[in-house]
């Protein structure tokens, strides 16, 4: 029988690697994003290369009741979500903490944890209620440690780190597995959207050095959710050879 992944922020990056990868392994897919028109050609795509099924889900994690909405509408065989992988997330600015902007705060604060909990949330239901799933959820090595300047960024993947393992606590009496998988540096639109589209910015970030791609984090997600059922790996820290921890990177000239 054909299983099914829902995978947040499809569009770009982590998600859309994964994306790749599943439905190059057969799997179908419910693919979830705020931009419509590259989440509609990312499904023409998977469809034409692979002849997998595709769902596609336009909305924004933020917005609970819309979050609600989409997952409502689901039916028939798309109920049956055999792993959630809670991807959708994104850093805003880089200043010490005094001189933060507020408005970045929340969007990080409302995508990286709330969002992460909305649709937590609505997919949580379906897998009780047959007694089996796998969620994982993208962290970070800056839910580890904190870095400087990454204040708020950090806090949030730390929050992504405890939600994780209430999530096992909680789910456990209904034999649903809870995994976290945490890259140090990859090179995605990540720091791109960070620095508010400074491209020059965004890959003086990967000077230097060889980063983690994003298909190295989907193969490390496809391991992770193809264990037998007695085997769960809790949490997951990938790092490039070239980096240490969250601060220490060999830069080559």
């Amino acid at each position: 029988m054909k299983r099914t992944i829902l995978i947040t922020g499809a569009t770009a990056g982590i998600g859309k690697a994964a994306a790749v990868l599943y439905a190059k392994n057969g799997w179908s897919l419910i693919l979830t994003g705020r931009r419509v028109e590259l989440l509609e050609k990312l499904k023409e795509n998977l469809v034409r290369d692979f002849s997998v099924d595709v769902l596609t889900l336009n909305f924004d994690v933020r917005d609970n009741e819309t979050v609600k909405s989409a997952f409502n509408s689901l039916s028939g065989h798309w109920r049956k979500i055999d792993v959630l992988l809670n991807n959708a997330g994104l850093a805003k600015g880089f200043s010490d903490i005094q001189d933060g902007n507020v408005a970045d705060w929340e969007v990080m604060i409302d995508t990286n944890i709330k969002g992460l909990l909305y649709v937590s949330k609505a997919v949580m239901p379906l897998m009780i209620e047959r007694k089996s799933g796998h969620i994982v959820n993208i962290g970070s090595i800056a839910g580890k440690e904190v870095y400087a300047k990454g204040n708020v960024y950090c806090s949030t993947k730390h929050a992504v780190e405890g939600i994780t393992k209430a999530l096992r606590l909680d789910l456990l009496p209904h034999k649903i597995k809870v995994s976290a998988v945490c890259p140090g540096a990859v090179y995605t639109e990540f720091s791109t959207v960070r620095f508010d589209g400074d491209k020059e910015r965004a890959d003086n970030v990967y000077n230097g050095y060889q980063p983690l791609l994003a298909n190295d984090i989907a193969e490390a997600i496809f391991f992770v959710t193809s264990r037998p059922f007695h085997v769960n790996i809790n949490d997951l820290l990938i790092m490039p050879t070239a980096q240490a921890n969250t601060s220490n990177l060999l830069r080559e000239e």
